[in-house]
């Protein structure tokens, strides 16, 4: 069955094809929300309402306008958005290292490590930067579908990312130039 065809059912209220579509959507969707968020706790809340809204909403997507995809993020970007205001700038949990090793299949404490170092750069970034990259070089969307699902424009995305790319190397570069200064063995890292 296509989206389309799947939507159509949830309409009408047919638990299967809503089961299909949460199958389909549920990774990507989860990783989005992690890679924003950095909690695992609060990655399973934002997807579940996510799907929520799917199953009460069914009816307002538009598949003329946009993928299925893309009108998901944009739901889990809002949830996103939303919950990031209310925490209103509270640290964020640490990073869980179970879900990072299965989200990016690292079985290397190096690779672990650097995978740490770069998620916590990553959620340094303002919110529009981290956001703009994550859609576009983790969740694999085009310019203009991140645009369509952050409520901005295709220039703005691309400014975002190049501005995310910039900080992100600075940070990094940073950070090694850090723990040169400040040696510690492997198991340590």
């Amino acid at each position: 069955m296509t989206d389309e065809e799947l939507m159509l059912a949830i309409c009408n209220g047919d638990e299967s094809a809503f089961h299909t579509i949460v199958r389909t959507h549920h990774k990507p969707l989860s990783h989005y929300a992690f890679r924003i968020l950095g909690s695992k706790k609060d990655t399973e809340d934002i997807t579940q309402e996510t799907f929520l809204r799917l199953w009460i909403n069914a009816d307002k997507w538009q598949p003329g306008k946009s993928k299925l995809s893309t009108w998901l993020h944009r739901i889990a970007h809002n949830l996103c958005i939303d919950y990031l205001r209310k925490k209103d700038n509270a640290e964020t949990e640490e990073l869980d290292d179970h879900a990072v090793a299965g989200a990016e299949n690292n079985t290397k404490l190096e690779q672990s490590s650097e995978l740490e170092r770069l998620n916590k750069a990553l959620g340094g970034l303002p919110d529009n930067q981290k956001n703009a990259l994550v859609l576009c070089h983790y969740q694999g969307f085009s310019n203009k579908e991140a645009a369509a699902i952050m409520g901005v424009s295709v220039k703005a995305v691309e400014s975002s990312i190049a501005r995310a790319k910039r900080s992100l190397r600075k940070q990094l570069a940073s950070s090694i130039t850090d723990n040169n200064k400040n040696p510690k063995t492997r198991a340590e890292l």
